[in-house]
């Protein structure tokens, strides 16, 4: 297993890179939250990599950080979702934000990546919530939302507000409020503002 490349960067062809290590250039894959955080061709980089084996190829993976890559990890090991679909979704969401999205339950996040449906986003919530949950958000200081709170935030979704709003507005709500008190109180904060 190659665990770890540092070399020069080589090529920049999103979402692949050439890492060219001591006059030996791999092909590596990988998400664009590594990709926009590459510095210039001709610079020296480290990447964490995960080498995939498959009968007709041999794909390596390479991520900016090992929260990146064990994140990767655990996707890989959901059935149905290959190292393709992984990467979508690394490059759709920061390894935070997926761990509060698997914290949370809410799989309308994960649904605005492409090839990401409710069906798979529900199985991917379910496989990382003992998973990725736990160790990557503390890992990362993701604060984990009380339930109350996630049943606010999902429903605020569903009634068309962005993440960014209902996040805030959940943020806001006083200690101790039923599910139906806490989306009123986040209704009015909402319409103020």
């Amino acid at each position: 297993m190659i665990g770890r490349l540092s070399g020069t960067l080589a090529e920049k062809n999103p979402p692949q890179i050439l890492l060219d290590v001591h006059g030996i250039a791999y092909e590596v894959n990988v998400p664009m939250s590594t990709f926009y955080n590459l510095p210039a061709v001709g610079e020296p980089v480290t990447l964490f990599t995960h080498l995939v084996v498959r009968e007709d190829a041999h794909l390596l993976f390479g991520f900016g950080s090992e929260s990146e890559r064990g994140a990767f990890r655990q996707l890989i090991k959901i059935s149905g979702i290959g190292a393709r679909t992984a990467l979508s979704v690394l490059s759709g969401l920061s390894v935070a934000e997926l761990a509060q999205a698997v914290a949370s339950q809410e799989w309308g996040r994960l649904t605005r990546i492409p090839g990401i449906g409710k069906k798979t986003a529900e199985r991917l919530l379910l496989e990382l919530k003992d998973k990725l949950g736990a160790d990557v958000t503390t890992g990362v200081g993701v604060h984990r939302p009380p339930p109350v709170s996630a049943d606010v935030l999902n429903a605020l979704v569903s009634l068309g507000y962005s993440d960014k709003e209902a996040t805030h507005a959940v943020k806001e709500l006083p200690e101790g409020l039923a599910v139906a008190d806490g989306i009123r109180h986040a209704l009015k904060m909402l319409a103020k503002a």
